[in-house]
């Protein structure tokens, strides 16, 4: 990573792009995870069932305050990989940050954890920041403002398609990635893909985090969402619909399963909603027309116990 002196003495940060853990792997994904990056696990010693001693890697979180310009805005928890995108998909998915909007910098300072993005627009959001919600996310997701505020304006793309076809090789590459979660737990994954392809892999402590580093990444890279398709180990509650909707991204796929809000919204806004999706076997329960049958389950075989996440070992996980 280098680092650049910005304003007010804070750094502008510039990293490089990871690689991802093996060639075939490198050249699929646009950004996958990088389980090997010593900064985000740290070794602990303890005891088994058995009493014996072992040492384990667990996930780091830390504090992350982010600002619009000159205003503070949230601290969050966050593994601490790609605060700019962090900083920038919490922005757009608050309604902080507008599509055309111009941003000038994004500061990071690691040692005071401190995010700071800065616009050619000014930016005042006293009134929005009164009225917060907790969501159901770990790591206590909030929003701010109006929940509906943007959500019945979008319009998703009525042609988009999920094949089957896909939907099973999507399973079995996400689920067989190295990753933060399969060393050591603790933590969600979120993904962009398109037709089979995943595109770009985050992690991090609350699965709102993994999906706002995606729109952050989707922003500045000038991602279109009209032809992917987001996919997400946690369940499909009714932040994960509004996000997903307010991305312009019309399918949700989850290995995880459903509230009974994020269904109603999905159906709503003819979001396409497909949980508990593990080897040969899923469930849709909105925006069925858009699935495409062109795989054999028969042919597809249940996931290897060795890859299996520890969330499906415990029901629908979180």
């Amino acid at each position: 990573m280098n680092d650049e002196a910005g304003t007010d003495g804070v750094k502008t940060v510039r990293r490089a792009r990871p690689k991802a853990a093996d060639p075939a792997a490198q050249a699929e994904f646009l950004l996958a995870p990088d389980p090997e990056d010593s900064r985000l696990t740290e070794r602990v010693r303890g005891v088994d069932q058995d009493g014996a001693e072992i040492e384990t890697g667990v996930v780091v979180e830390r504090p992350l305050t982010l600002f619009l310009n000159s205003q503070e805005i949230v601290t969050m928890m966050t593994i601490g990989d790609y605060p700019d995108y962090l900083a920038i998909g919490f922005l757009l998915n608050q309604n902080m940050l507008r599509s055309d909007d111009v941003i000038t910098a994004v500061e990071v300072d690691e040692d005071l954890d401190v995010a700071v993005v800065r616009t050619e627009r000014e930016t005042d959001y006293e009134e929005k920041l009164k009225k917060k919600v907790r969501t159901s996310g770990c790591a206590q997701g909030t929003v701010f403002g109006d929940l509906m505020e943007t959500f019945e304006q979008v319009r998703l793309p009525a042609e988009a398609e999920l094949r089957t076809s896909w939907l099973y090789s999507l399973s079995r590459k996400v689920n067989t990635t190295p990753s933060l979660y399969l060393g050591a737990g603790a933590i969600h994954g979120s993904v962009l893909c398109q037709g089979d392809r995943p595109l770009v892999y985050m992690e991090d402590v609350g699965r709102h985090n993994a999906v706002d580093k995606i729109a952050g990444y989707m922003f500045v890279h000038g991602i279109a969402p009209d032809d992917k398709i987001f996919y997400t180990t946690g369940r499909l509650t009714s932040e994960m619909v509004i996000k997903t909707v307010q991305m312009g991204i019309p399918i949700l796929v989850s290995r995880s399963g459903f509230t009974a809000w994020g269904v109603e919204l999905a159906r709503q806004a003819n979001l396409t909603l497909v949980g508990r999706a593990k080897g040969r076997r899923f469930i849709a329960l909105a925006g069925e027309e858009r699935i495409v049958f062109d795989g054999d389950p028969a042919a597809v075989a249940d996931e290897d116990p060795r890859h299996q996440r520890k969330g499906a070992q415990a029901g629908d996980g979180a």
